[in-house]
């Protein structure tokens, strides 16, 4: 009787200055087929940023081989686990971000704000003078977030200078505040608290190791975080401890969806749900459906079938 394999997942990140990023891509493209890993890796001017997944063997030698370069020392580095492969090919793609912002002034290899461990969290964001707030999307604040956080409703990261012009405004009278963020895993925040530090906001803090490693290391009697986390991965949503969670997600537009909103009546699985049920035709309808009724098909047959991989969601925004 064989074993089930489990496969090793790794998420990673640094910000770090890549000139010749471009000439990076084959040789790291190279070694991670050679090594039967998968996934997606960005690379660009400002650093690195990517997932990747495989035999653990396999993905400690790609691991091995980044860090072989200097400038990844200190590389953001999650590992996780899963019983079926998340990825099925692997793309090492060049941008002109790794998290795209838009705005050149925000630079983490130049300024970044004060990294505050998960330990010294709670007391930092407990300050009345602290506007603390949440950097992710509308849709992973809407099942998760810390007590008390603004919520600046974006869509894309691309919206957040809107938010912190709005900021500025409300600030002009007693001066720029205090200012605590926070995102998933840390990246995304590197770069917004760049931007505030650019735009004269001095007193600028953000979670280290993000959300995820807040959930980790903090006992859940005394954390300040309420529901779930989005995460990007077959798990969906997790807890404390990174218990995974209880939301499943949308093959259509990606989005985490209750046990509730699979009761709507705009719930198909594999086609809509609630969220993007109105911005579906009746083409892209009919096409997920064919696509669900291939996979079950395949499943039945205990074959993966590579098309449910592969396909686009749909985009609710730009």
């Amino acid at each position: 009787m064989s074993t089930r394999q489990t496969y090793t997942v790794a998420a990673m990140y640094k910000f770090a200055s890549l000139p010749d990023f471009e000439a990076l891509q084959a040789p790291l493209q190279s070694i991670c087929r050679d090594n039967g890993v998968m996934g997606t890796i960005l690379l660009a001017k400002e650093g690195l940023n990517g997932t990747i997944a495989g035999p653990e063997q396999g993905v400690r030698a790609a691991i091995s081989y980044i860090q072989s370069d200097a400038r990844f020392d200190g590389m953001s580095l999650k590992y996780s686990y899963a019983d079926e492969m998340p990825f099925h090919r692997m793309k090492v793609r060049l941008k002109r971000e790794i998290v795209t912002l838009g705005k050149p002034i925000a630079d983490p290899n130049k300024q970044v704000g004060t990294y505050v461990k998960p330990e010294d969290w709670n007391d930092l964001i407990s300050d009345p003078d602290v506007i603390l707030v949440d950097t992710r999307n509308e849709y992973e604040v809407a099942i998760g977030t810390f007590q008390g956080a603004e919520d600046p409703k974006t869509a894309s990261f691309r919206e957040f200078p809107d938010w912190v012009e709005a900021l500025k405004k409300r600030a002009s009278e007693g001066g720029k505040p205090k200012v605590a963020m926070f995102c998933t895993g840390g990246i995304r925040c590197e770069k917004a608290s760049s931007y505030m530090k650019a735009e004269g906001f001095d007193d600028v803090y953000h979670l280290e190791g993000g959300i995820l490693k807040y959930l980790e290391n903090v006992p859940q009697e005394e954390s300040l975080w309420e529901g779930e986390c989005f995460v990007f991965d077959q798990r969906v949503s997790v807890e404390h401890g990174l218990k995974p969670g209880s939301y499943d997600m949308c093959h259509a537009c990606r989005r985490p969806i209750s046990e509730e909103e699979k009761e709507a009546p705009e719930y198909q699985r594999g086609v809509s749900c609630p969220h993007c049920y109105d911005a579906l035709s009746p083409e892209q309808k009919a096409r997920f459906a064919s696509r669900q009724k291939q996979i079950d098909l395949a499943k039945a047959r205990n074959e993966q079938h590579l098309g449910a991989k592969y396909e686009k969601p749909v985009q609710l925004t730009e």
